[in-house]
């Protein structure tokens, strides 16, 4: 027996609706899979911040927008990945407060400290319980000069003296710390206020400069 009309169109407003039902759950589906991968992207991987203040002029001024690469840090911090040196001087980082909750600072980082495996008080001291001078690394500031274990640094990224700091300022690294400053040191606060950093605060390496368009860049 052949379907009636009004049959016919009951299927086909039904088959249209299931239809509709289908394609909107596979939507769905579709942007909590996007969600996903871009929350393990931006805490895994790689994720924009904006500058502000002018500590780092004039290799980065106010309001610029960036990308910070976190995934080389991250792997760092596990034994089986030990063997990679993420950052090195001249980078500049992003990293948090250590006394300041919820303050993010970006910094160019000039030293460091030697890395340890095993992040632990025991790895950076001596047989009799005393930190172990050895492992330091000396840090002096000197009428804007910058030396490293009394080895002066070429600070090419500075455009030229004005930016620079006339204060003496000297510190010792322990293992698995890093001494930062801004570019426009005469404004800066850094690591001549609030010493080195810790790894465990270091998010990533700024590595782009994404807005104002005109300024658009590796770093």
């Amino acid at each position: 027996m052949s379907e009636t009309p009004e049959n016919a169109q009951g299927n086909g407003t039904v088959s249209a609706k299931q239809e509709f039902r289908d394609e909107a759950i596979e939507f769905v589906k579709m942007i909590v899979w996007f969600l996903i991968l871009f929350g393990i992207l931006r805490i895994f991987v790689v994720e924009g911040y904006e500058v502000t203040g002018d500590s780092m002029e004039p290799t980065l001024c106010d309001r610029d927008r960036i990308l910070v690469f976190k995934l080389s840090h991250k792997l760092s911090q596990f034994s089986l990945f030990s063997g990679i040196e993420p950052l090195e001087p001249g980078d500049v980082v992003v990293f948090d407060s250590q006394v300041e909750s919820g303050k993010r600072y970006v910094k160019r980082l000039v030293a460091k400290g030697i890395r340890e495996p095993q992040r632990n008080t025991a790895s950076a001291q001596g047989h009799d319980g005393e930190p172990d001078q050895a492992k330091n690394v000396r840090v002096l500031l000197d009428n804007g000069t910058l030396y490293v274990n009394n080895k002066r640094q070429q600070e090419d990224y500075l455009p030229s003296r004005h930016s620079t700091s006339m204060e003496i300022c000297e510190t010792l690294l322990p293992p698995n710390t890093y001494f930062v400053l801004g570019d426009n040191r005469r404004v800066s606060k850094d690591s001549r206020s609030f010493g080195p950093i810790d790894d465990e605060y270091i998010i990533g390496k700024a590595v782009f400069r994404f807005w104002p368009l005109t300024r658009i860049g590796t770093l």
